[in-house]
């Protein structure tokens, strides 16, 4: 059983990686490149970009009232936002090093780059930035705590789990009371596979 969900696990991250492979491609496409977390537009690229620009006017004169409406509530969630990013970081910086666990690099999980879209007005912008940022941290929260789960109690769910994290492959079978016992100080510390 626990061969067949390695393979599977291994299968899932094989077509992730085809995916990320597939989305640089369209890096020639799109006629960009990205040299040190910037992007950069060949000339044709941005004007083929300025063509698709929305102008804010026009923007907000086709705006949905109630998107209009209910913007500050969806901008009321930034404030626990950044109160759980300075939580989780400072947790992981603090506990990682005297638990022996790789930080988790943010800039790998919160990334922006909308802003060199020429096609996006200001308030498009704005929006992306707000969204880069809240599914990054996400992203960011849940690696920290895939790692910390490695750590202390890393065993598979009985019930179905909607997604899986990163470290989960890592984990004993639900109900492997030996092995866990016997190798849970091997697994607690493995982490080759991350870099920090």
């Amino acid at each position: 059983m626990a061969d067949r969900l390695d393979e599977l696990l291994a299968r899932m991250h094989q077509l992730q990686d085809e995916l990320l492979e597939e989305l640089q491609r369209q890096q020639k496409r799109f006629s960009y490149r990205v040299l040190r977390r910037r992007v950069y537009f060949t000339r044709r690229g941005i004007a083929e970009q300025r063509q698709h620009l929305l102008s804010l006017g026009r923007y907000l004169a086709r705006a949905n009232p109630l998107h209009v409406l209910t913007a500050p509530l969806v901008w009321s969630c930034a404030v626990p936002a950044v109160l759980l990013d300075a939580t989780a970081s400072l947790y992981q910086w603090v506990c990682f090093p005297i638990y022996g666990i790789p930080r988790v690099r943010r800039l790998d999980y919160i990334v922006f780059d909308h802003q060199f879209l020429k096609y996006l007005n200001a308030v498009e912008k704005l929006n992306c930035l707000y969204c880069s940022y809240f599914n990054g941290l996400i992203a960011y929260v849940q690696e920290i705590g895939a790692r910390t789960e490695q750590f202390w109690c890393p065993i598979k769910h009985a019930k179905r789990v909607k997604t899986l994290h990163s470290r989960y492959k890592l984990f004993f079978d639900y109900g492997d009371g030996e092995r866990y016992r016997s190798e849970l100080p091997k697994v607690r510390r493995d982490f080759g596979d991350v870099e920090e």
